[in-house]
């Protein structure tokens, strides 16, 4: 989707509004489809020039149950409601629609966006170096090294026996 500035908006606006052309012909020249043509003429005549103007923002969950209680009390279109708390788009508004629906208020909660951060790696926390509980557990370290080494010359000795047995045979 083309982004327009704010002067094209304007212009095709004013446009409109002194007469001077039609949806359609303004629609062509500028390159515009209908329905965001006549939204900013909506969008303008209901806030002005600040209704033209392009706004990325979170919005809360009592603002977005306000808004759909207003649409639904007025029997307004999603259109109209969008125009009347100067939405950037309609589709926001359907999505709201759709997610109360499917969901219920739940849904309609700010979710965090972006992505998630990276969980810092959690030190298993060793005793102070030369403690008592830490040269305990280094003696339990090296007992069972010992002990591993011990076993492994064992069966290796034992190996080495059964081959010269099989030797002299």
């Amino acid at each position: 989707m083309t982004k327009y500035t704010m002067d094209e908006k304007l212009h095709a606006v004013l446009e409109y509004l002194e007469g001077k052309k039609s949806y359609k012909s303004i629609a062509q020249e500028r390159n515009v489809g209908l329905s965001p043509l006549k939204g900013w003429v909506a969008r303008y005549l209901e806030h002005g020039m600040e209704g033209l103007a392009s706004s990325y923002t979170n919005y809360t969950l009592p603002f977005k149950l306000e808004v759909l209680t207003y649409m639904n009390e007025n029997r307004a279109s999603i259109s109209e409601t969008a125009v009347h708390y100067n939405l950037p788009s309609d589709s926001i508004l359907w999505n709201w629609a759709n997610q109360l629906k499917e969901g219920g208020i739940d849904a309609l909660k700010p979710k965090k966006k972006g992505r998630l951060s990276m969980k810092k790696e959690t030190k298993k926390t060793s005793p102070a170096k030369g403690s008592q509980e830490a040269l305990l557990a280094e003696l339990e370290y090296l007992r069972a090294e010992n002990a591993y080494l011990k076993k492994l010359n064992a069966l290796v000795q034992e190996k080495e026996a059964l081959q010269r047995k099989k030797k002299r045979q």
